[in-house]
């Protein structure tokens, strides 16, 4: 993959801090409430209640840091913290009444703010900027996303393909067999690969390389979760596991897909693979794929 320009990352720092300055977000009294963005952002996510757990992963936040947020709102009277009613381990935070009304003005004013931001465009400029911020935004969700092998038979591995599973036996008029997935022997060691990728510590995606012969791989279950969809992370998968192919030695990938995959036909066409002949006797492929490799050195 070719490196970050310098340049780029200049490009990226800098909207950075006009942003924030912008939006005042560096202010003490954000939105001219008695509080940062940091307690200010906290009052949003915490809504109608959740655990301190799910708010450290959702927010990357570190535990004494949201801690010390939390006691702070709660000393304002603002949150209310609990032990969580479906598991005693957990501490569970909610708004107080009057952290609700907080919360209320806090949209009101954040609202306001970006309106008066926008009165400044003519309305085609308006949807200019708004639909650019809208593509930053599934570009940096994809650029956050990570993609990693993981042992065949992890959790998150399993988990990935029930759920992948599943939706094919929806999808498929004739249903679909969980004994059809790879095992996890097939794609562990010499014999293949499974990546899982992972948003905010969440898989939301995986894929699998199987040896087919000495110099082909076969890429089996790219599968991305229906929330992460419309990414790009469908072509990181696929990226991923040609990438561990050549480092494999493999000179050319294949794979199959069902007649009811239109968009895996699309996106696999997209990607520089060619229609074959069919290679192997598998009950739900109706296309076959493959594509040649460019390995290290050559």
């Amino acid at each position: 993959m070719e490196p970050v320009s310098t340049e780029q990352v200049a490009v990226f720092r800098r909207f950075n801090r006009y942003f924030t300055r912008r939006i005042g977000a560096l202010d003490d009294h954000y939105l001219g409430q008695d509080r940062p963005l940091g307690e200010a952002r906290l009052l949003f996510e915490i809504g109608d209640g959740v655990s301190l757990r799910e708010l450290r992963n959702r927010l990357g936040l570190d535990a004494g840091y949201l801690s010390r947020m939390v006691k702070a709102l709660e000393a304002q009277d603002l949150v209310r913290v609990s032990v969580h009613p479906d598991d005693n381990r957990l501490r569970r935070v909610r708004l107080t009444p009057a952290g609700r009304t907080e919360l209320t003005e806090q949209n009101r004013r954040a609202d306001a703010l970006t309106a008066g931001l926008l009165e400044g465009l003519a309305p085609g400029r308006r949807a200019e900027l708004t639909g650019a911020m809208a593509t930053v935004q599934r570009l940096l969700r994809l650029a956050a996303i990570t993609v990693g092998p993981v042992d065949g038979a992890a959790p998150d591995a399993r988990a990935c393909l029930a759920a992948y599973a599943a939706e094919l036996d929806a999808r498929f008029p004739e249903g679909f067999d969980p004994s059809d997935l790879v095992r996890p022997h097939e794609v562990s060691g010499t014999a293949g690969a499974f990546f899982v990728a992972y948003e905010e510590n969440r898989p939301v995606g995986c894929g699998a390389l199987r040896r087919l012969e000495p110099r082909a791989g076969e890429i089996r279950h790219v599968w991305v979760h229906p929330d992460a969809r419309r990414l790009g992370l469908a072509r990181r998968l696929l990226d991923a596991l040609e990438g561990e192919a050549s480092a494999r030695g493999f000179d050319v990938v294949r794979l199959d897909t069902h007649a009811t995959l239109t968009e895996a036909r699309a996106m696999y066409r997209a990607c520089g693979y060619t229609g074959i002949p069919a290679y192997g006797d598998h009950v739900y492929a109706h296309h076959w794929f493959e594509k040649r490799l460019t390995r290290p050195g050559r």
